[in-house]
């Protein structure tokens, strides 16, 4: 994306994730505004899910910088045996600089949420109890508090909170139903639920549409552009239905084998020759 007077929620600066011999996320740099919807597309295995998993902690990139809110959070370079079989780009950029490499709930407590491709819901909780244990995450409390039942009033407030959030989410009416009990959809709302229940301020998104027939999948817009409002959040996500990212987003990342391919405004990449043959399809013109 071009420089801009926005400010920058998220800055990823040459990252790059090798698994052996096998480059999965390629010398990739982009910026997320605040308070914009951006999305991250290419085909099946070019790396989308890798990206959001050095983002998030999950994995730890064997090169480059991602930096939340103009703060580095996660920082690596190849060494040792890494740096003998490295395939990617600028090995020794940040090569004098001290590594950071933090755990999924340091990041989440930094202020970044995500949902997963394949729904992650605690299957033998409720709804209730899904939402309230997220909330536990910022609860006020110590050891102390704790051991001497000094906490009940934090424990009130989580769970009004959660209630709160479920009423807010339509999801209320199923509070005390396992979570993997819910339609398809209502699962998907519930993981984002439990995702705003870590307060962010950015939430990232891997297929919030999968699985869901074409009359969910225009609610989830509805649905992801309200609580970017109501929650002020800035929202990055992957997702296969084009429908829904052309529709839904304000800037656009395409990555084909790891590395950047295009990007710019939906009307900009939709009609991008190399996203149509990566990604969109060949015209039917040009097909054989």
């Amino acid at each position: 994306m071009e420089n801009t007077a926005e400010n920058i929620a998220l800055h990823i600066e040459n990252v790059t994730m090798q698994f052996g011999g096998v480059v999965s996320v390629n010398n990739l740099t982009l910026d997320v505004p605040e308070h914009k919807i951006i999305a991250l597309i290419g085909p099946n295995g070019a790396g989308k899910t890798t990206a959001f998993n050095c983002i998030t902690g999950v994995y730890r990139p064997t090169n480059g910088l991602i930096e939340f809110m103009g703060k580095p959070i996660v920082r690596n370079h190849p060494t040792g045996k890494d740096a003998k079989t490295y395939l990617g780009e600028n090995a020794d950029k940040y090569a004098k600089e001290s590594t950071l490499s933090p755990t999924p709930d340091e990041i989440t407590k930094l202020g970044i949420a995500r949902t997963f491709q394949n729904i992650r819901l605690w299957k033998s909780m409720t709804v209730f109890e899904n939402v309230l244990v997220a909330k536990h995450m910022r609860a006020k409390q110590n050891v102390f508090s704790a051991t001497f039942r000094g906490n009940a009033a934090e424990e009130k407030r989580m769970r009004d909170e959660t209630m709160a959030l479920l009423q807010e989410q339509g999801l209320d009416s199923y509070k005390d139903e396992l979570a993997t009990s819910l339609p398809y959809g209502l699962q998907r709302r519930l993981e984002i639920a439990r995702a705003l229940a870590t307060d962010p301020r950015l939430l990232l998104l891997d297929e919030p549409a999968a699985g869901m027939n074409p009359q969910e999948t225009l609610e989830l817009a509805d649905f992801v552009r309200e609580i970017r409002e109501k929650y002020n959040l800035t929202v990055f996500l992957i997702e296969h239905h084009m429908d829904l990212v052309m529709n839904i987003s304000d800037y656009i990342y395409v990555i084909d084998f790891g590395s950047e391919i295009a990007q710019g405004v939906p009307d900009e990449v939709q009609s991008n020759q190399r996203v149509i043959e990566a990604y969109l399809g060949v015209a039917e013109e040009d097909a054989v």
